[in-house]
């Protein structure tokens, strides 16, 4: 099959891209002109296509000879330099415009669960405008909402386990610290993906996509202050004032993994049936707890101080 990948660096993306070539995939990957090397997985073979998903020119010629197309791309994790209506909106529109001109068979685009174009978070309210461009473009489609997702190379886990590390004996959780989760492994997704491309059932479907278990605030910081060896006291606060500490971090760093768009992540539960993926793919979801012992290396420091550079 031939395959556009957008987001190929991403965190999604680089567990995906392996599984899609030893599957035999033929996988062309969208990528941002820069002076430093793409960070795609090593040892895979790909072709590149040098672009961006806000410029139609570059997505006509990239989906050129395309079967399906695989939309990971975003702005959600860059900070002051990102921007959701160019990129989630925008960029999703533009594609989605450029699949349907030139005959892809199947898009696939992932969510998250809790997107709506109703939406107060501007995540969510990006990502439910981007899904109805997608079921509107008149190309074959599934969409996977996802849960929020984790892996060695995650932005929500390492820089929740980098505060919980920096806290001066006490950590700060907004409200009342039970908001709940849904963690889905990041390899667990890719699964899903490949999976989907064989599955014609899943044509023209929007699916909820979550892990084995709820966790809530409180939870996860006693499971992620065990796997890093610290013990800090838990205490909750206004929301207001978390942000404040986000715009200071956002304005201080190169580029801060700490963002609004992170912190909107403890605001709201987001949530599916339990057995979603078991359900849709016959798959038994990785459980967090066990998953998340490369927090006991001192690997992790090293992704939040890349995430960290401009």
């Amino acid at each position: 099959m031939q395959i556009l990948l957008t987001g190929a660096t991403g965190l999604v993306g680089r567990a995906l891209l392996p599984r899609l070539a030893e599957a035999g995939h033929t996988v062309r990957c969208l990528i941002r002109a820069s002076a430093r090397t793409p960070r795609l997985p090593l040892g895979v073979s790909v072709q590149l296509s040098i672009g961006s998903v806000e410029d139609a020119n570059t997505l006509r010629a990239a989906v050129q000879g395309i079967e399906t197309v695989i939309h990971l791309a975003g702005a959600e994790w860059d900070g002051r330099h990102g921007n959701l209506l160019a990129v989630d909106v925008g960029g999703t529109r533009a594609l989605a415009e450029a699949c349907a001109e030139s005959g892809v068979q199947r898009l696939v685009y992932v969510s998250h669960l809790g997107a709506d174009r109703a939406s107060a978070y501007p995540v969510l309210k990006a990502k439910g405008i981007a899904e109805e461009f997608v079921r509107q473009s008149g190309v074959p489609y599934t969409i996977l909402r996802s849960a929020l997702l984790y892996g060695r190379e995650d932005v929500f886990i390492n820089t929740f386990a980098a505060l919980i590390w920096l806290s001066p004996g006490i950590f700060f959780l907004p409200s009342d610290g039970r908001t709940t989760l849904q963690p889905l492994w990041v390899e667990d997704l890719a699964t899903c993906l490949e999976w989907s491309l064989a599955d014609t059932a899943l044509l023209n479907q929007t699916l909820s996509l979550g892990g084995p278990e709820f966790i809530n605030l409180r939870e996860l910081a006693r499971i992620v202050m065990d796997k890093i060896r610290v013990r800090r006291a838990v205490f909750t606060t206004s929301p207001v004032l978390l942000r404040w500490g986000a715009w200071f971090f956002d304005q201080t760093l190169p580029r801060s993994p700490l963002t609004d768009y992170w912190l909107d992540h403890l605001a709201v539960d987001r949530v599916c049936e339990l057995t979603s993926v078991t359900r849709y793919f016959g798959l038994k979801p990785a459980r967090l707890e066990p998953t998340l012992e490369y927090l006991r290396t001192s690997g992790w420091w090293k992704e939040v101080w890349r995430l960290t550079r401009g």
